[in-house]
């Protein structure tokens, strides 16, 4: 599981969401960007479908998760 905390672009809060992670100050929970990828939509149609999101932030939450999966694991 990634550690979301360092990453500027999202956010958690118990009263939105349920506490899902969620691009600053937006309602949108970083896993529908993952999902809607997953399904096969473009990084552009997901920016049309929630134009509340940033560019820059879908680009730093890829960004991190890619850098979270070279992160060799603590022993």
């Amino acid at each position: 599981m990634s550690n979301w905390t360092n990453c500027p672009a999202v956010e958690r809060n118990p009263r939105k969401i349920s506490g899902d992670w969620a691009f600053t100050g937006t309602r949108v929970p970083v896993y529908a960007l993952f999902e809607n990828l997953e399904s096969g939509a473009t990084v552009k149609e997901f920016l049309e479908w929630y134009p509340e999101v940033r560019a820059w932030q879908v680009a730093a939450v890829l960004k991190h998760e890619t850098e979270s999966l070279k992160t060799p694991v603590e022993a």
